[in-house]
């Protein structure tokens, strides 16, 4: 019963802190967009997931209904929108949503934070600010994403 009970929380440890593989951008595209520069007529939208927890999965994400590729461990997006408002998706066991209402001239920061489900990864996103956006961003790497 104990070795059961032993193998099964390792296979459920090694599902949580895997690795799921996702299409990254360059360095230099990386570099780039931690400059964190601000667009003058538009707004730029960073969506990051910089948990290692659920690192097996990947979390398919949608910007305004429109697929923008998965999120891995350690990665985010940058999209560089027109002002007015936003909605993010992330499509896990549960599909989270959240809208962001952008001004040009912004930078604006949403974590996705996954949680355990029933049968899968389930997802949260949260609107944070500046620093802890930009902090978090500078610990993961650059997706590349379909939009």
């Amino acid at each position: 019963m104990k070795k059961t009970l032993l193998l099964l929380t390792l296979g459920i440890m090694a599902f949580l802190t895997g690795c799921a593989s996702v299409p990254m951008a360059s360095m230099e595209a990386d570099q780039e967009a931690k400059k964190f520069t601000l667009p003058s007529n538009d707004a730029n939208i960073y969506l990051y997931r910089n948990e290692s927890m659920g690192g097996a999965v990947s979390m398919t994400v949608s910007l305004d209904g429109r697929m923008a590729g998965n999120t891995g461990p350690k990665t985010y997006f940058l999209w560089r929108v027109a002002p007015g408002k936003h909605e993010i998706a992330s499509h896990t066991e549960n599909t989270a949503k959240i809208v962001i209402d952008t001004k040009a001239g912004n930078n604006y920061y949403v974590w996705q934070e996954v949680k355990m489900g029933m049968w899968a990864a389930r997802s949260q996103l949260h609107k944070v600010s500046k620093e802890q956006g930009q902090k978090a961003v500078n610990e993961c790497k650059l997706a590349n994403s379909k939009l």
